[in-house]
């Protein structure tokens, strides 16, 4: 029998089940992806009720972690927006493994311009359609005056930040790629910490002073998020590129076959701390501050990306540990649809309510809020269990 069609967006994904490790198939991404979503769909209302609720230490520590640093600093909050860019960028080499394989090359940068120019476009379209559906996110469908619409967004500075890590993955070798990285987080540093701005004088990092927040004013569309500057603004996204390309350099090191899956791991652990200690050594002079993506903040989080996905790689794909990883798998393999159903256009707890407030009155006041906060997360994995039985995956 023949298979409909599924609608525009709504496509079969190359996601299936969590398979063997020998398929090639990198289960602990598709884990470690909806990890990463968990906290921002449900996962840290959960926490601060589970804080609220039992006054545990370690539990008012995690909720401690799930809110923002106010400016300098970096908290798990913080990591959140980073590490999904960097994800985004070890799926890269994956995408492209099978074109690859059928031309006989190693790199992408020995693809013809003819064979680029398909990718491009694939590119270019996926960006334009992030960008679009930020700018939704931040309530576009409301038609507000030019002036009070927003068109900086997480989707946006995500489609931005791996079009241009994707431009020169498939345009430079692995080491003309490091030497990008480099590049861009040295450039950005000179230029927020020499380049004066009117009024502030150089090197002033504050929301009104920092020169990004200058160029955001003069360039950005549209309302800022801020007033006064933008934290997914367009200056500030330029050393973005450097999380999605360290995502793809880790994505390269996964493929390579002339290294055992441990050896990949303990080189993941490896690169993970020396890149967290820079970070903190560079936090000296240039602030560790995600609201400027400062390069010490690109540093530091790729570091404990790179610990991340060693700690989801080592037990998911290496020891085969999967059935536990299945929850983050369905949010992963719907991050993006789960993110805008949850950001707004899905009335989760509104659901979660009718289905289970009977229930959660069977307890106390000091415990209804953590049945409520599971009842939201329960309904949204249900229909994620659903979309991913159907194998129904908003793919972009």
């Amino acid at each position: 029998m023949s298979q409909k069609p599924l609608p525009p967006l709504l496509t079969e994904s190359t996601v299936h089940p969590p398979v063997p490790v020998r398929s090639g198939r990198l289960v602990s991404l598709d884990a470690l992806r909806g990890f990463d979503m968990f906290w921002i769909m449900s996962g840290e209302h959960l926490i601060h009720a589970l804080a609220q609720a039992t006054g545990w230490p370690v539990l008012r520590w995690m909720s401690s972690q799930l809110h923002h640093a106010e400016w300098n600093g970096c908290t798990f909050y913080d990591m959140i927006f980073p590490l999904f860019l960097f994800i985004a960028g070890v799926s890269m080499p994956f995408s492209l493994q099978g074109k690859l394989q059928r031309a006989g090359l190693r790199s992408a940068e020995q693809l013809s311009l003819p064979d680029k120019w398909p990718l491009y476009r694939s590119m270019l379209k996926r960006t334009l359609i992030l960008i679009v559906l930020g700018m939704i996110v931040n309530g576009l469908l409301e038609f507000k005056p030019y002036e009070h619409t927003r068109m900086a967004s997480v989707l946006g500075r995500i489609g931005l930040a791996w079009l241009g890590a994707g431009f020169i993955y498939l345009n430079a070798s692995t080491r003309g790629q490091l030497i990008w990285a480099v590049s861009i987080l040295l450039g950005y540093w000179a230029a927020m910490t020499l380049i004066p701005v009117p009024g502030f004088g150089a090197g002033v990092l504050t929301p009104e002073g920092a020169f990004s927040s200058f160029i955001d004013r003069i360039l950005l569309p549209g309302k800022l998020h801020r007033t006064v500057y933008d934290p997914e603004g367009l200056f500030s996204t330029i050393p973005a590129v450097t999380t999605a390309l360290l995502g793809m350099l880790t994505g390269t090191l996964l493929k390579d076959t002339r290294r055992t899956m441990t050896q990949k791991t303990l080189m993941m652990i490896g690169l993970g701390l020396s890149l967290i200690l820079l970070g903190l050594i560079w936090d000296q002079s240039f602030p560790i501050n995600k609201r400027l993506w400062t390069s010490s903040f690109a540093v530091y989080v790729g570091g404990w990306s790179l610990l991340f996905l060693a700690v989801f790689y080592y037990l998911i794909d290496v020891k085969g540990l999967q059935k536990w990883a299945f929850p983050f798998v369905l949010i992963g393999t719907n991050s993006i649809l789960i993110y805008l159903a949850s950001d707004g256009i899905v009335d989760f707890a509104h659901t979660a309510h009718f289905l289970f407030g009977g229930f959660s009155q069977l307890f106390s006041i000091t415990w209804q809020p953590v049945i409520q906060a599971l009842a939201v997360t329960g309904t949204q994995l249900l229909l994620l269990y659903v979309l991913y039985r159907n194998k129904l995956f908003l793919k972009i």
